[in-house]
């Protein structure tokens, strides 16, 4: 569906705003996608990614991708084969006003945004995610927004754009954050979709939390350098790094207050994003994508220096962060099994990303890491074109951990438009078992998940 809101976008010199980055301008839907290869019988569902796609760009020069609202790219597998392909705006008020539409009934906080960074499921609920005080808004079956979603009524204020799911309890965790509060909250959202419990840590400084960590009792919080600045009316003037911000990691009991966090302290880095975390004999072992520096000013175009994959042991009772680092290739986007966050994970995926300012997009292949022997193996993509987030789908809910598929959007340089790969996890070097192929380019993304069918 063409709008003339959708076409004021235009792109200048900002990387952010062409080449793969560039938004798209129409939401379309298309049935019955042709399919090269043969799509598994098993994967009965929907594979759905969030990503920034800006509507309108009043100053083209100064946007950066994170403020683009949020667009829902997805594609309906079944009975082996592709049954449709959607890309939706998520309608905040903002949004639906430049499409000429009516504003949706439901709860507004401090903030209301289209979520552009996240999907996630939870308790009958298909939900957009953001970070920095802005509700989820909630998507129907087809990717069209029904509304923003307070947990009926018991957010105290903004979600976040990462979230665990513990697969022992059903409930959800996350820590949010918001430029303008003088804490972070840790949020707990019970099987009934309503939050349980929150605990307000006071941190100084609005330090950037993107994600967290999740352990069978404890969480982790990640102080780091990169924070904001704010202007006029609380909102976000900058954000960046700030070298007299010292870097620390807490460590909070699932159970405890904000006085039982134990800030651990650490050399001046930043995390994005994690793989998953678990407990043994009193040490946290956590895997992680690490920055030595980010948004620092020093670099040009999408300001990225390379982060890599490390092993940090927590040692709590001693106050230690060990880390080691697990390999030298650029790397972002980790994901494991979605049965095993809280626990030991023997797995991980991830994005190798290009190196030096020469870059399409996130994305140069797929990689499977065997986190036990210490190996890596990898699915590259053709030069010119890009990968987003594999996300793992285990085969069935008993399979073994590698048993299943890896699916990503990736885009093909000689069609000009954005495949689905599926890929066997246990074999990713040898290429995808199935391609998608989509009439459209889908930009460069965020995060997604795959949806299953009920039963």
């Amino acid at each position: 569906m063409p709008n003339d809101a959708a076409r004021a976008v235009t792109s200048g010199a900002n990387p952010w705003l062409s080449g793969l980055f560039e938004p798209v301008r129409e939401e379309i839907t298309a049935l019955d996608l042709p399919v090269t290869g043969r799509l598994p019988d098993a994967l009965r569902g929907r594979y759905l990614r969030n990503g920034p796609n800006p509507l309108q760009v009043d100053d083209p020069a100064s946007h950066h991708w994170f403020s683009g609202e949020g667009m829902v790219h997805g594609v309906r597998l079944r009975d082996g084969r592709a049954a449709w392909y959607r890309n939706r705006w998520v309608r905040s008020d903002a949004v639906a006003r430049r499409l000429g539409e009516k504003v949706l009934h439901g709860p507004r906080h401090l903030v209301d945004f289209a979520p552009n960074t996240h999907v996630r499921r939870f308790a009958g609920h298909l939900l957009t995610l953001v970070e920095g005080g802005a509700l989820p808004y909630e998507l129907d079956s087809e990717l069209e927004t029904v509304g923003p979603f307070d947990f009926h009524g018991t957010l105290p204020g903004g979600l976040a754009a990462h979230t665990v799911l513990d697969p022992a309890t059903g409930e959800l965790h996350a820590v949010a954050y918001c430029p303008a509060w003088p804490y972070v909250q840790y949020l707990v959202a019970g099987t009934d979709g309503r939050i349980r419990r929150h605990v307000e840590v006071p941190v100084t400084g609005r330090p950037m939390m993107h994600d967290f960590s999740l352990t069978e009792h404890h969480v982790l919080l990640y102080d780091l350098p990169v924070a904001f600045t704010l202007g006029p009316g609380l909102s976000v003037a900058a954000f960046g790094w700030d070298p007299d911000r010292p870097a620390r990691l807490g460590v909070l009991p699932r159970e405890g207050t904000a006085r039982d966090v134990r800030w651990l302290e650490l050399e001046p880095c930043f995390v994005y994003h994690t793989m998953n975390a678990y407990e043994r004999d009193g040490l946290i072992t956590v895997h992680l994508a690490r920055y030595e520096r980010l948004f620092d000013g020093t670099r040009k175009g999408l300001d990225k220096q390379p982060a890599h994959l490390e092993r940090w042991t927590v040692d709590p009772a001693a106050r230690t962060v060990r880390r080691l680092r697990l390999d030298d290739r650029a790397v972002e986007f980790p994901r494991i099994d979605p049965r095993r966050p809280t626990r030991e994970h023997r797995y991980g995926y991830a994005v190798r990303e290009p190196l030096g300012e020469d870059r399409a997009g996130f994305g140069v292949g797929l990689l499977k890491y065997d986190l036990v022997r210490g190996t890596c193996d990898e699915y590259p993509v053709p030069a010119g074109g890009d990968v987003g987030e594999g996300v793992f789908v285990p085969a069935a809910p008993g399979a073994a951990e590698d048993d299943g598929w890896v699916l990503a959007y990736a885009f093909d340089p000689e069609r000009g438009a954005t495949d689905l790969l599926v890929l066997a996890a246990r074999d990713m070097a040898a290429g995808p078992v199935a391609r998608v192929h989509l009439p459209v380019r889908v930009p460069v993304g965020a995060h997604g998940d795959w949806i299953p069918d009920p039963g």
